[in-house]
Order: C-alpha cells, then structure tokens, then sequence
C-alpha cells in the first residue's frame, strides 16, 4: 500500500489489509462477482465510474507487482489494452483465457465493480511489498 488520493473508504479499506501476493480485481459492470471475494460496487451508471479512472485510482494506492488480463483484450478490445498497457508502467502482465481469468478472480480480496461496458475491461492486481 503506498496510501495516498483514494476517498472511497471502503476500497481503501481493502487495500490497507492487502499483503505480498494478495489479489485485487477491476471488473466492467458485466463480470461476475463469485466465492467468497468482497464485492465494491463503484458502478452508478453504464461508463461512470470507468475502469480507467478506477484502474489509475488504485495503481495511486496499491504495490503491484503483476497483473493478469484475459487474453482475448487483445482482439477485441485493442484500445483499452493499449490504455491498461501505458498504466502498468512495465509491471508484468500474465494474460489467460477469460473462463480461467473469472476463476481467478474467487481468490481475490476483493472484485471492484465499475461502470465500464468495453468487453474485457478486467484486471487482477497482484500486490506487491514497498521493501
């Protein structure tokens, strides 16, 4: 965590009690929420909040030491790709199936909703130390 701009007190919460190797995901509004991961609902109305503004937000916050996206981004959404890219600043990037990246996401903290409806535009944040 490297605390800083973040007002929602309830990712912000989240991220406080993330330690090395815990998960994060960043999901549009169509991804599902399931397991156990606590659910952040940022969502107001379809594009409000984006995922880009949410993805920077956090990035603001968090150590990440690698992310995980699902590979179809690539094809079918090559400008948000390109945008997640330029954020992550060289941060490692391990891209799966969709179907394996939804299971993935069980084990995160916590899955944060957004308004964002650009398909694919998901992301796990895997936390790194500022050690």
């Amino acid at each position: 965590m490297k605390k800083g701009t973040l007002l929602n007190s309830e990712l912000s919460s989240v991220i406080a009690r993330m330690g090395h190797t815990d998960t994060l995901t960043i999901g549009d509004c169509g991804l599902p929420i399931r397991g156990q991961a606590q659910r952040v609902d940022l969502a107001l109305i379809k594009g409000i909040p984006g995922f880009l503004d949410t993805l920077d937000a956090v990035l603001a916050e968090l150590c990440v030491e690698r992310a995980v996206l699902a590979e179809e981004i690539r094809a079918v959404s090559p400008e948000m790709h390109r945008q997640i890219l330029s954020r992550l600043n060289g941060i490692p990037v391990d891209y799966v199936p969709h179907e394996a990246f939804k299971n993935q996401t069980e084990g995160s903290r916590a899955v944060v909703r957004t308004g964002e409806c650009t398909s694919y535009a998901n992301i796990i944040l895997v936390s790194g130390v500022t050690f």
